[in-house]
């Protein structure tokens, strides 16, 4: 079993779905953890409740990853509280689907790009310059960036920015024995859009339709690549992107 005993992880989005399996599957491994929320305290507490019972350190930082003063106060706080920070997963994002390039609006551009595209950026950016040597830097991409799909564009284009950031810094930082990788995960079930089972019917049978193993992923699919990459058994994978879509290719 790997283990994470005397690493700290930080998880930006980590109050809820993917976020939340992150964190509670670090702390499952002994790792302290750090959540990040933006404006839901109550499930941030929750997740804080649930890693205190694993017997590891736990906070929860608020802050607004569209706001670079926020990332900044979100690492200065959690190097501050425990002196270093081994693990970066830049998770934080949102969703915005079935929407045609001719239909979309500037203001629905700027909430995404902020969140996804800059938000992803500036926390990889801090990550870069907090990580103690050997660490790990892990950016949640979709399969969106790598399968153009109608109704996307502004979802997927977000997306898409900070993956060539993850091939530019595994190279500018690599000496120091940091590595730096996307998961690219397929439409995950119980996180996002698809927290609530009921939501996009039609979109999540299309979805499971197109999948050779005739499912949408998992938070704990998603969880068990975080945990690779966290470990010492990718301590010689960098720069790489691993799509968790159970072979679908669209």
């Amino acid at each position: 079993m790997n283990s994470l005993k005397n690493k700290v992880a930080l998880i930006t989005g980590s109050a809820r779905g993917l976020g939340k399996a992150i964190a509670e599957r670090y702390a499952a491994l002994g790792a302290d953890i750090v959540i990040n929320y933006s404006r839901d305290k109550a499930s941030a507490d929750e997740v804080v409740s649930n890693i205190k019972a694993m017997g590891v350190k736990v906070m929860a930082v608020q802050a607004d990853v569209s706001k670079v003063a926020d990332i900044e106060k979100l690492f200065n706080e959690a190097e501050n509280a425990f002196g270093k920070i081994d693990i970066v997963v830049a998770n934080a994002g949102i969703e915005l689907v079935n929407l045609p390039v001719t239909d979309f609006t500037e203001k629905q551009y700027d909430r995404l790009f902020s969140i996804n595209t800059k938000g992803s950026y500036f926390t990889m950016q801090e990550a870069a310059r907090h990580v103690s040597d050997n660490g790990r830097i892990i950016y949640i991409a979709s399969s969106t960036t790598s399968f153009p799909i109608p109704g996307m564009a502004l979802y997927g284009g977000s997306k898409t920015t900070p993956r060539y950031l993850v091939d530019v810094l595994s190279k500018e930082i690599g000496h120091k024995g940091i590595t730096v990788n996307s998961i690219i995960p397929y439409a995950v079930d119980h996180s996002g859009i698809f927290t609530d089972p009921d939501a996009y019917p039609e979109l999540r049978a299309q979805i499971i339709d197109l999948c050779p193993m005739k499912r949408m992923a998992e938070v704990e699919d998603v969880a068990n690549i975080a945990e690779f990459f966290a470990s010492d058994l990718s301590s010689f994978v960098n720069g790489q992107h691993l799509l968790v879509n159970g072979g679908s290719t669209c």
